[in-house]
């Protein structure tokens, strides 16, 4: 398939397209860094013209990052570009771990995280197939992550700016053939994301006319402190360095020394930057902890400092929020919005405006 993106500036072949200038050159969020067209199949959604870009972001303290993820335009022969461009369906991924190379637009067919990065697929290739554009974002420091700075696993303002960033690259990246109007749609931390992403928009990113947040990840803080007391083990320990992670992203003074016991933390908690979550969930990972020898002594009962800050950290992850969607003109099909209108998303949800 012909690509024609304006976009000309040679970018980095392999891995190395992943690890950004420094300093970032000046810009605005949604700024492209490098793009090009994307050659690792697994990645690719189907029946699309698909493109691999870094872009400006920002960060979950604020700061200005590179993050990556794939753009996809439907084939331009089914599909002649409409009047007024495009739609946009903005996918918010769901869990995969923190490690690079299981970011959806790096991960070749060969992590653990495979299986989950791979059934979206056909559902994006879904969204081609109906004229619509797709970005779908790996999130803030997965795919780009480094040694200091791991993915904030659900810190939901970071996961926002992704989502909604990398709407704005596609409309910079094809000025003129995507056009402004968009929805999100996300699934288990994907859910989550998307719920935060709404919430975010205004003023952020215009032309959001629904999102669907599906089996959104929420109210974690029991599930951890719960799981705590539990004198056995189980698979879905791999969720604790995970939620530790993103802890830790949006707060860096917790110490994960002082939040895990000893024994997690000199053993497992170094699988982290290198195992997908399915990974973490084995045996010799955390799946072969018991729930009462993750945390460092007393936990949950009355927490150290810095479990008392992961705490804090975990709590927030849940999406209680107030999401405005305002309708754009002409509507996409199916939708019904009209004026602006508030509404409070308490997870376990699922809202759209369709």
């Amino acid at each position: 398939m012909a690509t024609r993106s304006p976009l000309t500036t040679e970018s980095p072949a392999g891995d190395a397209f992943y690890t950004p200038p420094v300093p970032l050159p000046d810009g605005s969020p949604g700024d492209l860094i490098r793009a090009r067209p994307l050659d690792n199949a697994a990645a690719a959604v189907p029946g699309g013209e698909n493109w691999l870009v870094l872009h400006r972001s920002e960060g979950a303290d604020g700061s200005p990052v590179a993050t990556s993820g794939v753009i996809a335009l439907p084939d331009r022969t089914a599909h002649p570009v409409p009047a007024g461009g495009y739609p946009v369906i903005s996918w918010a991924h769901g869990t995969v771990g923190v490690a690079n190379r299981c970011a959806p637009s790096r991960d070749r067919g060969d992590t653990g995280a495979s299986p989950m990065n791979a059934y979206p697929l056909t559902l994006l290739g879904h969204f081609l197939e109906r004229g619509w554009a797709v970005a779908m974002t790996d999130y803030e420091a997965l795919g780009t992550g480094t040694a200091d700075r791991l993915h904030p696993y659900l810190c939901g303002r970071s996961e926002a700016m992704g989502v909604l960033d990398i709407v704005t690259a596609a409309r910079r990246l094809f000025s003129g053939e995507v056009g402004e109007r968009f929805a999100v749609v996300g699934h288990s931390q994907g859910g989550q994301a998307a719920l935060f992403a709404a919430h975010h928009a205004p003023g952020r990113v215009e032309g959001l006319v629904g999102a669907a947040a599906i089996a959104p990840a929420n109210h974690l803080l029991g599930l951890v402190r719960g799981g705590a007391t539990l004198d056995q083990v189980n698979t879905g320990f791999a969720f604790t360095p995970l939620f530790l992670a993103g802890a830790i992203g949006g707060d860096p003074t917790i110490d994960p020394e002082q939040v895990l016991s000893p024994r997690a933390f000199q053993e497992l908690w170094p699988h982290v930057p290198h195992r997908s979550r399915a990974g973490l969930s084995r045996p010799d990972s955390w799946g072969g902890i018991r729930g009462t020898e993750q945390f460092r002594s007393g936990y949950p009962g009355p927490p150290n400092a810095h479990q008392a800050k992961f705490d804090r950290q975990v709590e927030a992850m849940n999406p209680d929020l107030p999401i405005t969607v305002r309708s754009a003109s002409p509507r996409p099909p199916t939708t019904n919005a009209s004026a602006p209108t508030p509404h409070r998303c308490r997870a376990p949800t699922h809202w759209s405006r369709n």
